[in-house]
């Protein structure tokens, strides 16, 4: 089929080689392994670095699947009258006399998590030194701070940032299925929505250079399991097999800076004691919950 001269000098103008359609010989592969080159453009998968999920748009590798998070995502979310769910590193602390409403969001940039956190706000400002507002955002903490500048800033909103999803998952909270994003009223909705902020945001983060230092500051560190109170580098029963794993599968997966398009979202009103009194988890990616709701069964 390619065998003919003008077709061979056709292939050689456009850069390929006679053989490059030649499927009738299988290659052999070179005993000594691959090539100082071939090992820098491998990824460690075998395929060419080019085909990396990190070559992709930050606004793409949302849509991909996350790294698990480093704990297993809870069954069902708190119930009326449990406590709420410990965060061994100090992250989120409730109780201590003052009621709050918890939000967990989704990825930054989402015109549906827009609607929730400007709900969130305004609780905020209105009930200002009396009821704790609290975002939760799996995003990185330089999205999540343009995002937030881009609306006009947090205010008296607290926010914690937890990109590994740790606290997500503690809560009951995982990724959603294919209905939960693409169901009719879901896109209906998203159509509608004119607040959709990610690719300003992931200009913003690559134009700074903000997402390769994040990328790469994440490699150096080690791995953080944030929401837990673990390191894997300060835990005698992790070994070096185990880390090393845990870092390669961060470092291959997709980046975290813009969070996941996947990732569930819910609201949860806790009292004064740390005692979940109400809560919910979002039905659809275009579910805001009922926030007023919550600031009600705390009594306001």
């Amino acid at each position: 089929m390619f065998s003919s001269l003008t077709t061979k000098l056709a292939m050689r103008k456009a850069g390929l080689s006679s053989d490059t359609f030649d499927f009738s010989s299988k290659p052999t592969k070179d005993s000594r392994g691959p090539s100082l080159d071939e090992a820098d453009d491998s990824n460690g998968l075998g395929w060419p670095a080019w085909m990396s999920t990190k070559k992709l748009p930050l606004t793409a590798q949302a849509w991909l699947s996350p790294v698990p998070p480093p704990v297993p995502v809870a069954t069902e979310c708190p119930k009326q009258g449990e406590l709420a769910p410990l965060d061994r590193d100090g992250q989120l602390e409730l109780g201590g006399g003052r009621p709050a409403i918890v939000l967990f969001m989704r990825c930054v940039g989402c015109a549906f998590a827009q609607k929730s956190f400007l709900a969130l706000r305004t609780l905020a400002n209105r009930n200002q030194g009396s009821l704790r507002c609290i975002a939760v955002s799996h995003s990185s903490a330089a999205a999540t701070r343009k995002w937030m500048d881009i609306l006009g800033g947090a205010w008296n909103v607290e926010v914690v940032i937890d990109e590994e999803r740790a606290l997500y998952a503690a809560w009951g909270l995982g990724l959603g299925n294919v209905w939960y994003m693409f169901n009719p009223t879901t896109q209906v909705q998203g159509w509608k929505e004119k607040g959709w902020l990610g690719i300003k945001v992931a200009d913003a983060i690559q134009r700074t250079g903000e997402a390769d230092r994040l990328t790469a500051r994440k490699n150096d560190a080690g791995v953080k399991r944030t929401g837990t109170g673990l390191s894997a580098r300060s835990q005698g029963r992790s070994g070096p097999r185990e880390i090393e794993a845990e870092s390669e599968a961060g470092t291959l997966g997709p980046s975290t800076v813009m969070g996941n398009k996947w990732q569930q979202a819910g609201v949860f009103a806790i009292d004064g004691r740390g005692t979940v009194l109400w809560g919910a988890k979002a039905s659809r990616a275009d579910d805001a919950m009922d926030l007023d709701a919550a600031a009600a069964i705390l009594g306001f």
